[in-house]
């Protein structure tokens, strides 16, 4: 899963940090003001594994005497039949972009109350005309992480450019390309390659996209999703589709790493945090998001992840190095190329049909 960093990379990445960084380790202050007041009870929280600094939690329940429960998932899918469960406990939750918008779509989650986020003034207006298109307004979401999808690459291996999809087919680089194992990010390369939407309802483009996918099966080293970092890391690979934040840590761990958004474009993904409908402590929900939200403890989460924050007040206070890379925060004209996943409704079994088979073709 894109958002899983093992606990183990993150702590090299804080002692890297820790480094070359003029601020004092361990400042868990309040950039934005002491804003937290006792509220009690409890606060369950369902996330991605490794996705949040340890240290703010327990700061959170330090500061308002609320007892988190953190609850930790692997998919998206996995999220949504939690939330409709009948007996559903989560008080807060961090979906990606498309199921954001099918949650607003089916009425399960609460609309924000701003009075009680003032720090939700530190997310830039940048990453906001993101978000608008599947939550108008942040009525009901809030960005929390964002990255891209692209090619990594090893410089050692790879003698041309690497600026176009197209050179994932070439038959040059048999047995040495890694494919992503997901059914939205395969067939979203594919359909970019061809020209397509990465949203398309168009069944047609659908089936040319798999189509050429099946074509790509004997080129393919595999298709994995964080066991790719590792045969990149190891130069035991070329080429592989990889999530920017996976990207800039094997880049930091092998200088021979490189990583580029293609022409045709990509997927530029958002992780942002809800309220489901379901919240038995939303006093405490609310207060949790203004306090992730303040500038320096969103610093200190950024470091801790490793992906990009959509907070400005954040990276203001980060490393200069690492604001100024590319892959943890890429230009204008690059996310100009880049769309988000939107819910594609019941037209999602056209992809998944379409899955089924090239995994079948491709044995697994």
């Amino acid at each position: 899963m894109k958002k899983i960093i093992a606990l183990v990379l993150a702590s090299v990445m804080l002692l890297a940090f820790a480094a070359c960084s003029s601020r004092e380790k361990g400042d868990y202050s309040f950039a934005d003001g002491d804003q937290y007041e006792e509220i009690g009870g409890e606060l369950n929280i369902l996330n991605w594994g490794e996705y949040i600094d340890p240290e703010l939690i327990t700061l959170f329940e330090n500061e308002t005497g609320v007892k988190v429960n953190y609850s930790e998932l692997t998919s998206n899918e996995e999220m949504l039949i939690k939330l409709r469960s009948a007996d559903c406990i989560y008080d807060l939750c961090f979906p990606s972009d498309y199921i954001i918008e099918q949650l607003i779509a089916e009425d399960m989650v609460l609309p924000l109350d701003y009075s009680k986020i003032p720090n939700a003034k530190n997310i830039s207006e940048r990453m906001k005309e993101f978000t608008n298109v599947f939550d108008p307004g942040a009525k009901y979401s809030l960005p929390y992480m964002w990255g891209t999808v692209g090619i990594l690459y090893n410089t050692t291996m790879v003698d041309e450019e690497v600026d176009s999809w197209d050179i994932l087919w070439d038959e040059k680089y048999t047995g040495q390309i890694w494919q992503y194992d997901s059914v939205r990010d395969a067939i979203a390369v594919s359909l970019l390659r061809l020209g397509y939407d990465i949203n398309t309802r168009n069944e047609a483009e659908v089936e040319e996209a798999k189509d050429e996918l099946i074509k790509q099966i004997p080129l393919l080293q595999g298709k994995g999703t964080d066991n790719i970092r590792d045969f990149m890391i190891n130069d035991k690979a070329a080429l592989a589709v990889l999530y920017s934040g996976d990207a800039l840590y094997c880049c930091d761990e092998n200088e021979n790493l490189a990583y580029a958004v293609p022409k045709e474009g990509s997927n530029v993904w958002f992780d942002n945090v809800v309220i489901p409908k379901t919240a038995k402590n939303v006093e405490a929900a609310h207060a949790f998001i203004n306090f992730i939200n303040d500038a320096n403890l969103a610093a200190r989460n950024t470091e801790f992840i490793y992906y990009s924050t959509p907070n400005q007040g954040a990276i203001d206070r980060l490393d200069a190095e690492l604001v100024e890379d590319e892959i943890f925060n890429p230009s204008d004209e690059v996310l100009s190329r880049c769309s988000v996943f939107h819910d594609l409704g019941s037209f999602a079994e056209v992809f998944n049909k379409a899955w089924i088979e090239y995994n079948t073709r491709s044995g697994k």
